[in-house]
């Protein structure tokens, strides 16, 4: 029985000023959120580590959550949305090249609760 949907996104070759830039990565999360509909619990939680360091961010949602950690080092930035409803399709590849200039972008799709 599947209980729910989880998206693995890995964006390289990103800009490391905007792997840097808690604003930048807020705004494409907060476009990410609004583009699905996903519901927010609270406020979302965000560290930013300094120096030539990224950023985490983590949403709480109703569905599930939502979260990124970004690499500027390796020129990356991972993504992790877990939903219990079904979602519509995200142009991952072009938000990622748009909001962090993301040259190559991997998307596993991944449904949870199934036997295999």
């Amino acid at each position: 029985m599947k209980v729910g949907t989880e998206w693995l996104v890995d964006a390289h070759g990103c800009r490391a000023e905007a792997l840097r830039d808690l604003a930048v990565v807020r705004e494409l999360m907060e476009t990410i959120l609004q583009r699905l509909e996903l519901r927010v619990v609270g406020e979302g939680a965000w560290h930013e580590f300094g120096g030539e360091g990224g950023v985490t961010g983590l949403y709480l949602l109703t569905e599930s959550h939502l979260s990124v950690h970004t690499y500027p080092e390796s020129a990356i930035a991972t993504f992790n949305l877990y939903c219990c409803r079904p979602r519509p399709d995200f142009p991952w590849s072009a938000e990622l090249a748009r909001a962090l200039g993301a040259t190559e972008v991997n998307v596993r799709i991944l449904d949870r609760g199934s036997r295999r």
